[in-house]
């Protein structure tokens, strides 16, 4: 039997738990009713920041408008990091840890082609090259989004136990030709330190997923990217005598059917998916010549780590020698860009009852991982990380019908965009009320 002073001591348990779980559920109230506030504000930013696109690198404009909103809340506000970055710090009004929320703010050399009022119709320069600029991958809303969030978490900074920084990150497409840019270069210069953060969250709002809904993944859930290339030097002769050549242009067919086997005969597919892809192939200037040098650039996509360096080298050892059997010569090289992004299996659990509550169970479903790329994995080689998927498609319509990410008709349904920032604000007031042992 318990004594009195033990039920007493259970009961006091019992109402300290109920006393908790009150108030976070009245903090998760307040989110929402700020979030139905924020709404039209939020999509506002978006649309500003749709009209007027920045590429990589050059996101000056949105960096000013991100810094200015950061500023008017009262954030500690850092610029210029990684070239145009901007990171903000909230101190809570209780001590903790400290968790970190990330926006890419990067728009593409990509025509947009839709009847959108704010559609882009901005023209520069990219690589040499004239472009037109369009954000069509979502990044326009992932700003918005998280400026909508740190707007929220402001007005609860008495509640908020620990520190949340807002990282806006630019060039996630990858900088111009000869810079440096993006995640890996904002961890170099120490965007995960000062405060050190415990734990960092991202979203991506996806054009195939419904509005409402979201897609997560524990482990790998999007792929390295390698960039390759293979030159392949043979012997110039005419093209009416192909028996004085060394033909590098039937060299180099070879070695692309060559290493297209590498991934269906050589590597285990039931452990993870891999991909290589050649993307462009150039040599000659005549029909009537054959040349002594063909180049071919490509890139290669893995789940895996280890897969990821069994496919550098049998790419390295397919091409080397199917060029020696002809007489030529290949060579390689391969260059890493990003790392496979990893969700922390641990930390992924641990959010899964956040994003079941701010979704709702049955609109949280368990997805298949993709060979797209994303630099948020910079930031999970270093600290546990979450990287997951927001809706972005209107409802009822076809995923196999819905304009690509990258594409002249990517369209996004702004309805989605307030799931995306409920679940930021949700993501770093439960993770610090609630911090994952390590």
């Amino acid at each position: 039997m318990f004594s009195p002073k033990k039920c007493a001591l259970a009961l006091f348990t019992l109402a300290s738990v109920a006393s908790a779980h009150a108030q976070k559920s009245n903090l998760h109230s307040q989110i929402d009713q700020l979030a139905d506030k924020l709404e039209p504000k939020v999509i506002q930013w978006r649309r500003d920041f749709h009209q007027f696109p920045e590429l990589s690198n050059r996101e000056v404009k949105t960096a000013e408008k991100i810094a200015a909103h950061l500023k008017s809340l009262g954030l500690e506000v850092q610029t210029g990091v990684a070239k145009t970055g901007v990171v903000a710090i909230l101190k809570g009004g209780q001590p903790g840890p400290v968790v970190a929320l990330r926006a890419d703010m990067d728009a593409l050399p990509v025509t947009e082609r839709n009847s959108l009022p704010f559609a882009s119709k901005v023209r520069t320069t990219f690589n040499n090259q004239e472009v037109d600029v369009m954000h069509a991958c979502g990044h326009d809303t992932h700003v918005a989004m998280l400026m909508g969030a740190a707007e929220i978490l402001v007005q609860h900074k008495k509640d908020i136990k620990g520190t949340i920084k807002f990282i806006f990150q630019p060039a996630e497409e990858g900088a111009p030709a000869g810079e440096e840019g993006g995640a890996d270069l904002m961890v170099r210069q120490g965007v995960l330190s000062n405060p050190t953060v415990d734990a960092i969250f991202g979203i991506h709002i996806n054009a195939a997923t419904e509005v409402g809904t979201m897609k997560y993944r524990p482990m790998g859930t999007m792929a390295s990217s390698d960039n390759f290339k293979i030159k392949v030097k043979g012997r110039q002769a005419h093209g009416a005598y192909p028996w004085s050549s060394i033909d590098p242009i039937v060299v180099s067919a070879q070695i692309i059917n060559g290493i297209q086997t590498i991934v269906s005969r050589q590597m285990e597919l039931t452990s993870d998916a891999a991909v290589i892809t050649v993307g462009a192939i150039h040599g000659g200037v005549r029909s009537n010549i054959i040349p002594e040098e063909v180049e071919m650039i490509g890139t290669i996509r893995s789940l895996d780590a280890t897969m990821q360096q069994q496919l550098h080298e049998k790419l390295k050892r397919t091409a080397e020698l199917i060029a020696a059997s002809a007489g030529a010569t290949a060579e390689v090289t391969i260059t890493k860009q990003t790392p496979v992004t990893y969700n922390h299996v641990a930390l992924t659990a641990h959010m899964l009852p956040t994003l079941e509550r701010v979704a709702g169970k049955p609109n949280v479903h368990l997805t298949k991982a993709v060979t797209g790329a994303e630099d948020f994995a910079f930031f999970q080689e270093k600290v546990p990380g979450v990287y997951l998927f927001v809706g972005g498609m209107p409802k009822g319509q076809d995923p196999s019908k819905a304009p690509s990410h990258h594409t002249p008709d990517f369209f996004i349904d702004e309805s989605g965009m307030k799931l995306g920032m409920r679940t930021l604000a949700y993501m770093a007031v439960d993770y610090l009320n609630n911090p994952m042992k390590k």
